[in-house]
């Protein structure tokens, strides 16, 4: 085991995580989205460490995160379709699998084979901000074990994965509480919807005029998010429940009696944003059998019902 230290986000603890990242050290950085496990993608040992430090299966691929577009270009290539989506929603919740340039510098592991690659331009100035300072591109997937509830706070993180990580980055709570939305654009231009997240396909549509098509029948794992069972707590899940049965408690969403509730005013955003802190509260209170209340299958509610819907699947 390893210390794991908490560190500000001022510049000189942005400073000391960076020479950690460089060493080939993990460091936990706050997104908007989520926490994410950092780790320098351009080395083989660092992202090994990930997969690693998760116990995350090495057939899901990582996201690299970059602070600006030159950085992007030399690692992906970008179809016209690519470009006006990165204009749109960059930095933000969006990631684009592209086309792994020829030479690009990343990790093997990082594409876990595959011919494109994962990549996002995160909205929190911490996160672009460290990985200006390391200079290289960050793998960072969701800071948690493989499976479980993704964190929105350090202490999410620490609860998971102290003692396993170098150092984790406290850039408070994440802001849109829901992984990023992720696009598969392939060199003809189409573009496929392979995780729904903070960007809605209504707001893809009003910014660039792209539809958006499903995901390939049985195409396989091409982007992280993907696996059946993922985001779970320790407690089971029961789903779209307008009254509770016995034993159950209840996690609500809108004018519902609960303890634990999403939006009591029916606020998607803010319900997006509070998902996986109340499912850690409930886990910490030892919650063994949550019922959640029907949530809208609209904008950012298809992001939150994906992850329930994952987190209520048979585990392994």
């Amino acid at each position: 085991m390893v210390s794991t230290t908490l560190l500000d986000s001022d510049a000189a603890s942005l400073a000391q995580a960076a020479e950690l990242l460089r060493g080939g050290a993990l460091v936990a950085m706050p997104t908007e989205t989520v926490y994410g496990l950092a780790g320098d993608a351009t080395s083989d040992a660092a992202v090994a460490a990930i997969y690693a430090a998760k116990g995350r299966p090495s057939f899901n691929p990582l996201i690299a995160h970059v602070c600006d577009m030159d950085m992007a270009a030399s690692l992906v290539d970008f179809p016209p379709e690519a470009l006006a989506l990165a204009r749109a929603f960059w930095p933000g919740p969006l990631t684009l699998v592209l086309p792994l340039r020829a030479g690009a510098p990343v990790a093997a592991r990082v594409t876990a084979g595959l011919p494109t690659l994962a990549l996002r331009m995160p909205a929190h100035p911490v996160a672009r901000a460290l990985i200006a300072e390391v200079g290289r591109p960050l793998a960072a997937p969701s800071a948690n074990p493989s499976g479980r509830i993704s964190p929105t706070e350090p202490a999410h993180v620490l609860a998971g994965l102290d003692g396993r990580i170098a150092a984790v980055i406290d850039g408070g709570a994440c802001s849109v509480g829901v992984e990023s939305t992720i696009l598969a654009v392939a060199e003809d231009g189409a573009v496929r919807l392979l995780r729904p997240g903070g960007i809605g396909a209504e707001e893809v549509l009003a910014a660039t005029g792209l539809t958006l098509s499903a995901p390939e029948a049985n195409a396989g794992i091409e982007a992280p998010g993907q696996m059946l069972s993922h985001y779970a707590p320790r407690g089971s899940l029961r789903l779209n429940v307008g009254t509770p049965d016995p034993g159950e408690t209840l996690l609500g969403f809108g004018a519902v009696e609960a303890r634990h509730n999403l939006s009591p005013s029916g606020d998607l955003s803010e319900a997006a944003s509070r998902l996986f802190a109340l499912l850690h509260r409930m886990d910490h209170e030892g919650v063994a059998r949550i019922a959640v209340s029907p949530i809208p299958e609209t904008g950012i509610g298809r992001a939150i019902n994906d992850r329930l819907r994952r987190a209520a699947a048979p585990r392994d």
